[in-house]
């Protein structure tokens, strides 16, 4: 317990005698004790301090100098003022007294027979045993901390201790900024109204630690420390008090700081053990071996491959640009599986990012979700299919990806690809390049000589090869029409017999303008 006026007051070897200040100022924490005969002692101060007097250079008889004084040591902190009488004076000046009362300063006086160093001893040594007593209770809770986080259940036992210690709530976020876990259970909420500003604090290269303003409606004091120790924050703790963290209650933090980066640190290597074995699993599948995969799967992924599946392939919108985007939907899309209790292969490679679950799982909703929201990404998602057709779905995903690349569209999935039109895929600059040099040979005919060759093909085309439709339309005669095509089929070297230069044509015409 913080060392204050009133329990120095009531030391019986002191005797010191409270002649001005109400019990809520001498309540305040005296951090030190000084001794100054200075005027204005200000500039040497802190504040916090019990400030020592024999009042030398006071004139006792001046009340506003005297006030002038007094409030000269309030505006530096002073928590209280100790007069010696019996030196300089022989009893405190009442001016002294009424400048005090008036500023609410505490006043306390000194007997001749205590001596300054008596009270500095007995400050230091109230200080010392409230730090002893401090640090003993942080290693106190850094053992309970430590029994509790190798509990079957440790984050949430760890944090669950560790917020009644502070007599608040805690909270642990995954390296996205999600809530894992939070404690007691009514503090899920409040924690996930900070998602936004802990969501800030990511690109801040561990470790890194945040003061924040409660959530809406709370008298909340909020300390955010980050978790991991390479650049990247893994994880983030939030501890959220009405009172400021006095030094045990840091001790406290501190402790479960360690023991949760700790954990995170451990767990790292396993992580990239699972992901290695995703990375083998998902090329079991796409080789079509869904029984090997199912058999080195063991329990790992539970029924993972009892279900259909849909995969979901992500990747940055521009090529080269920073693939920060794609790692935040793979840790969300990890944290969603985690807390819903749904297996989920995520692979990393390179700068995509392939995600395999059940058609249904609530990880790959949330994945999809945030891919449509993201501005630096695009992905595709796969129809559903069984185990054995994930060959099959990872070819949808590329084409809806490649479709969502084409079109500047975050996320396409592919019953979109089959039920659109391929009108919109024309406008590829290769495309482009295909329809103009096609063509060519007949735009310059029609600018140097007589007949408008594009238009007639264009209109023959879409008449199916009828004659007389075709030359309705144009308001030729047929013949005229059969003549036109003849020139074209000169021009280009190819017979309009052939389908598939038919195609061709009718394409470049549509991807040309």
């Amino acid at each position: 317990m913080p060392l204050t006026l009133a329990s120095l007051a009531q030391h019986s070897a002191l005797r010191l005698a409270v002649l001005a200040g109400n019990p809520e100022r001498l309540g305040a924490e005296v951090r030190w004790v000084h001794t100054s005969e200075l005027d204005d002692p200000g500039p040497y101060l802190e504040g916090g301090e019990l400030l020592l007097t024999t009042g030398l250079k006071l004139d006792g008889g001046d009340p506003v100098a005297l006030r002038g004084y007094v409030r000269r040591l309030a505006a530096a902190g002073v928590v209280g003022l100790g007069f010696g009488v019996g030196l300089g004076h022989d009893r405190v000046p009442p001016a002294l007294v009424d400048a005090a009362a008036h500023e609410g300063l505490p006043l306390l006086e000194v007997p001749r027979a205590t001596p300054f160093i008596a009270i500095s001893k007995a400050v230091s040594a109230a200080i010392a045993a409230d730090q002893y007593k401090a640090v003993t209770a942080g290693f106190e809770a850094q053992r309970e901390l430590t029994r509790a986080a190798l509990a079957p259940d440790g984050t949430t036992a760890l944090l669950t201790r560790l917020a009644a210690h502070l007599d608040g709530w805690a909270a642990l976020y995954d390296a996205s900024g999600a809530v894992l876990a939070a404690a007691p259970e009514w503090a899920g909420r409040r924690a996930a109204r900070l998602a936004g500003e802990i969501d800030r604090l990511r690109d801040t290269p561990a470790p890194t630690s945040a003061a924040l303003a409660g959530p809406a409606g709370t008298e909340d004091r909020v300390e955010v420390q980050s978790l991991g120790t390479g650049r990247r924050p893994r994880g983030f703790l939030a501890v959220g008090t009405e009172e400021r963290l006095d030094t045990s209650a840091r001790y406290v933090v501190h402790a479960a700081v360690a023991l949760l980066t700790l954990s995170l640190e451990q767990s790292r290597t396993l992580q990239e053990a699972q992901a290695r074995l995703a990375a083998a699993l998902l090329r079991m599948l796409l080789a079509g071996e869904p029984g090997h995969a199912r058999s080195v799967a063991g329990r790992l992924y539970g029924t993972l491959f009892d279900h259909p599946l849909r995969l979901m392939i992500a990747e940055p919108a521009q090529a080269g640009a920073d693939a920060e985007a794609v790692t935040v939907l793979g840790e969300r899309a990890e944290a969603a599986a985690v807390r819903s209790g749904e297996p989920m292969l995520t692979v990393r490679d390179g700068p995509r990012l392939l995600l395999l679950a059940a058609e249904d799982a609530l990880a790959l909703a949330t994945a999809a979700d945030l891919a449509e929201a993201s501005d630096g990404l695009a992905a595709g998602l796969s129809a559903s299919v069984d185990p054995a057709g994930v060959p099959e779905a990872h070819r949808q995903a590329e084409r809806a990806l490649a479709v969502a690349l084409r079109r500047g569209r975050p996320l396409v999935e592919h019953g979109e690809v089959g039920a659109g039109s391929v009108l919109p895929l024309l406008a590829d600059e290769a495309v482009r390049a295909f329809s103009e040099g096609l063509l060519r040979p007949l735009r310059e005919h029609d600018a140097t000589s007589r007949g408008d060759l594009i238009a007639s093909l264009a209109a023959w085309l879409s008449h199916h090869g009828q004659w007389d439709a075709a030359a309705a339309d144009l308001g030729v005669h047929r013949h005229t029409l059969r003549y036109r095509m003849r020139r074209v089929e000169e021009i280009l070297g190819r017979s309009l017999d052939d389908p598939d230069v038919r195609m061709e044509l009718w394409l470049a015409l549509k991807a040309g303008g």
